[in-house]
């Protein structure tokens, strides 16, 4: 019994040892990984930076979507405050002179040709000047115009206005007929909106779009007589009351002297102001269809003013459409309008040779030094006289854009200066 009694006690401090060095090891082992060492490290050290790296590139990835918005995108779409501090200027013409206006204007350099003529031959006026022009290749909208340089000239004047005008409504006719009416209604209610010598205004009840709807009241605006055709002018914080719309003052530029001669401020107190009248019964093709949110053209009277009106380009019941090749290059506003118009646009190389200065229109007031060829460049046109058609056109546009609410877009009485 004695030898087994000796091993026994051998193989328990055996296995005494051997735990001890278990516990001794996992004693050693546990703080050889430990946590706390393990994030100091990143932060002093820069190899650890290429984790986070790709989070700052997505950073910049949200702004090209604002700035450059798909057809889809919001900041595609006018605001209504800002339409009506667009149609601000017009929106109390005469609704066939501004259905004639808002067709022009998305032509915007033809515009500028027209309105270089009518600089060219200041004696040639109403009526007479729409047959002077008959042989122009510029939109029939366009052609009209030439009897209303009151009109004509501003839009030549104010071009990034002009193109932004034509923007809206190419993309939103309605909301920018319905501005129109909204407009009317303040100045009739601030009672400076009613019938005239040289106007008359209706007031009608058009049908409910849906039954159960209330009907809408439509303001339209005539000629009190229809041979003789007056075109107002007034400043919109006055005529409508006061603007609602800081960020949106609405465009204006005082009466140029020419067609309304001096108007002291004081003049516009009462609202609207008067200048000359003309007789051109002959220039009026079109009128506001405020139900059905677009215009419609006489297509006969059309085609008196241009005897190359193309009568396949009026849709049905006379609804007119925009005509592409009429837009000289100019690039259109958003991809939907893009989409929808520029395929037909073939003009631009044409557009830009004839804008140059190469026109025949203004050939006939060729100034001492100009080039032979050179168009028409009247005194008061040193703004645009270089512009070329397509690409440089819209650069000098784009340029306009920057400055368009300090040189003749007005917030309020004073807000802006105003030429």
């Amino acid at each position: 019994m004695k030898p087994c009694l000796k091993p026994f006690p051998l193989r328990v401090r055996t296995s005494l040892v051997a735990g001890a060095l278990c516990v001794v090891g996992a004693c050693t082992q546990i703080p050889a990984p430990p946590p706390p060492q393990a994030y100091p490290t990143p932060q002093p050290s820069p190899s650890p930076a290429p984790a986070p790296a790709p989070a700052s590139p997505s950073l910049p990835a949200p702004p090209p979507s604002t700035q450059a918005p798909s057809a889809t995108s919001p900041s595609a779409t006018f605001k209504p405050e800002e339409i009506e501090a667009l149609v601000a200027p017009i929106a109390l013409y005469p609704d066939s002179v501004l259905s004639q206006v808002l067709m022009a204007s998305t032509y915007p350099l033809e515009v500028v040709y027209a309105s270089r003529w009518v600089k060219a031959n200041p004696n040639v006026k109403g009526d007479a000047a729409i047959k002077a022009v008959e042989n122009q290749t510029w939109d029939v909208s366009v052609k009209s115009l030439v009897a209303f340089p009151q009109v004509l000239e501003p839009m030549a004047d104010k071009l990034e206005w002009t193109q932004k005008l034509g923007d809206a409504f190419l993309a939103q006719q309605k909301d920018v007929l319905d501005a129109v009416q909204r407009l009317r209604a303040k100045a009739q209610q601030s009672g400076n909106l009613k019938t005239t010598e040289q106007q008359k205004v209706i007031i009608e009840q058009s049908p409910a779009a849906t039954a159960g709807q209330p009907q809408q009241t439509i303001v339209k605006i005539e000629p009190a007589n229809p041979q003789v055709i007056y075109v107002p002018t007034y400043d919109p914080v006055v005529v409508y009351g006061a603007w609602g719309y800081p960020a949106y003052p609405p465009y204006y530029w005082p009466p140029y002297p020419a067609y309304y001669g001096y108007y002291p401020g004081a003049a516009f107190a009462s609202g609207i102001a008067w200048g000359i009248g003309f007789a051109a019964a002959g220039a009026i093709f079109g009128n506001c269809n405020w139900g059905g949110g677009d215009v419609n053209i006489d297509i006969n009277r059309a085609t008196n003013i241009d005897r190359n009106f193309d009568r396949s380009k009026v849709q049905g019941g006379g609804r007119w459409q925009h005509d592409a090749g009429h837009r000289q290059g100019v690039a259109y506003r958003d991809n939907a309008t893009r989409e929808k118009f520029n395929r037909g646009n073939v003009a631009g190389a044409q557009g830009r040779s004839d804008f140059r200065g190469r026109d025949a229109a203004g050939a006939a007031d060729r100034g001492a030094g100009n080039r032979a060829g050179a168009g028409a460049r009247a005194g008061g046109d040193h703004a645009f006289q270089g512009v070329g058609g397509g690409g440089s056109a819209q650069r000098e546009i784009n340029r306009g854009h920057s400055s368009a609410g300090r040189s003749f877009s007005g917030g309020g009485r004073g807000g802006g200066r105003r030429r």
